[in-house]
């Protein structure tokens, strides 16, 4: 039992520790930019303003969802990076 609450309370510190590590993707060679945390949260999307000059609403939307879907992806694999090891101690 003591070992199972160890490994609870480890799961509980990765946790509150990816809500504070960031992972940012981007599109467009850079012209978008999409933060977000270890725990799937968007935090910030960034546009860049020569963008806006020459993007047309279908694009820009492409670009945004494309810098989206990376950005969780990445943040995906972070939490599996940061959960995995203590997945693995969960006795079955």
């Amino acid at each position: 039992m003591a070992q199972i609450q160890k490994l609870q309370k480890q799961m509980e510190e990765a946790q509150t520790q990816l809500a504070l590590e960031t992972v940012t993707a981007s599109a467009g060679g850079g012209a978008i930019k999409v933060t977000m945390t270890g725990d799937q949260k968007c935090k910030a999307v960034e546009i860049s303003p020569d963008l806006l000059k020459d993007a047309d609403a279908e694009m820009l939307q492409d670009l945004v969802l494309s810098a989206v879907n990376m950005a969780l992806d990445q943040s995906r694999e972070l939490a599996a990076e940061r959960m995995g090891p203590l997945a693995g101690g969960l006795p079955f």
